[in-house]
C-alpha cells in the first residue's frame, strides 16, 4: 500500500508544482479508496475513512506547498503583494472549516467534495474569465472582499482537505492573472490551510477509538510520510516546467485534472 502511495505522491507533487493543487485532489480520493479497500466495512477506519483522508491530505500539503512555494520563488512567479493580504483570512477560515468538519459524517464530506468539484468544473467551463488567456496584471481586492473571500476559501479548503487552489486559481484568473501566476500564488495560500488544518485534525481528534498508534488524531502518519516522499520527487522533477506551459493549455489541463479526480471520487 505504501509504495502505491509513494507513486501517487509523485503525481501529487507534479500537480502541486504546476497547478497549485497542494496534493489534496490526489491524496484525498486515493487515500479514501485505499482505506475502504483495506479495511473491514464495520471497522472504525472505514467509518472515519473520509476524515482520515482529509486530515492526512492537509498534513501532506504542509510539505508539498512549502517546497512548491520555494520552487516558484526561485522562478520569481509569485506576486507576493497579492498573496500576503489573503494569508491571515485563509488561516482563520481554515481553523473554522477543519473544526466544523470534525462533526460532519464522512458520507456527507464525500458528497460535499464531489459537489465542490463538479461546481468548480462547470464554473470554469461555462462562466467567462477562466479559459481565456490573461496577463500578470491582477486587479486587487478590497479589504472587505479579501477577508470575506479568504475566510470562505480557508474554511472550504480545510474542510475538504484540498488546499484552496480550486478557489484561488479561478479567483485570480478572473482578476487578470495568467495560469502561471495563479497557480504560483495557490501554493503559499495553501500553507495556512495545511498548517491550521493539520493541527486541528490532529489535536481535536486525539483519542479517537479504533485507530492505531501511527495515527496523530485523524492523520495517518505512515501514509503521510509515503506521500511526502513521492511529492518531493514529483515537485523536483516538474519544477523545470514552471512558467513554460502555454496559458491556454495550462487552463485546459487544470480543468481536465479536476474532471479526472471527480470521476475517481464518484467511483470510489
Amino acid at each position: 500500500m505504501y509504495w502505491f502511495l509513494v507513486l501517487f505522491g509523485v503525481l501529487a507533487g507534479v500537480t502541486t508544482a504546476l497547478f497549485g493543487f497542494g496534493g489534496g485532489f490526489v491524496a484525498v480520493p486515493v487515500l479514501y479508496a485505499l482505506l475502504m479497500l483495506n479495511s473491514n466495512a464495520d471497522s472504525q477506519v472505514a467509518a472515519q475513512a473520509m476524515h482520515i483522508a482529509v486530515a492526512t491530505s492537509t498534513c501532506v500539503m504542509v510539505f508539498g506547498a512549502a517546497l512548491a512555494t520555494w520552487r516558484h520563488q526561485c522562478h520569481h512567479t509569485i506576486v507576493w503583494g497579492r498573496v500576503r493580504p489573503l494569508l491571515m483570512p485563509i488561516a482563520l477560515g481554515a481553523g473554522l472549516g477543519a473544526w466544523g468538519a470534525l462533526g460532519v459524517d464522512g458520507i456527507w464530506m464525500r458528497r460535499a467534495f464531489i459537489a465542490y468539484l463538479a461546481l468548480t468544473i462547470l464554473d470554469g467551463l461555462l462562466r467567462r474569465g477562466f479559459m481565456h488567456t490573461r496577463s500578470d496584471s491582477l486587479t486587487p481586492l478590497g479589504p472587505g472582499a479579501t477577508w470575506g473571500l479568504g475566510a470562505v476559501i480557508g474554511a472550504v479548503a480545510a474542510g475538504l482537505g484540498v488546499g484552496g487552489s480550486v478557489m484561488t486559481v479561478p479567483l485570480m484568473r478572473r482578476r487578470g492573472a495568467s495560469m502561471t501566476a495563479a497557480t504560483a500564488a495557490a501554493n503559499p495560500l495553501s500553507l495556512p490551510v495545511a498548517i491550521v488544518g493539520t493541527i486541528t485534525y490532529a489535536c481535536l481528534a486525539r483519542g479517537v477509538g479504533g485507530l492505531d498508534a501511527w495515527h496523530w488524531g485523524y492523520v495517518d502518519l505512515r501514509a503521510c510520510m509515503a506521500m511526502v516522499a513521492g511529492s518531493w520527487l514529483g515537485i523536483r522533477a516538474s519544477s523545470r516546467w514552471i512558467g513554460a506551459i502555454p496559458d491556454a493549455v495550462h487552463a485546459k489541463v487544470y480543468l481536465g485534472l479536476l474532471c479526472l479526480v471527480l470521476c475517481v471520487m464518484v467511483w470510489a
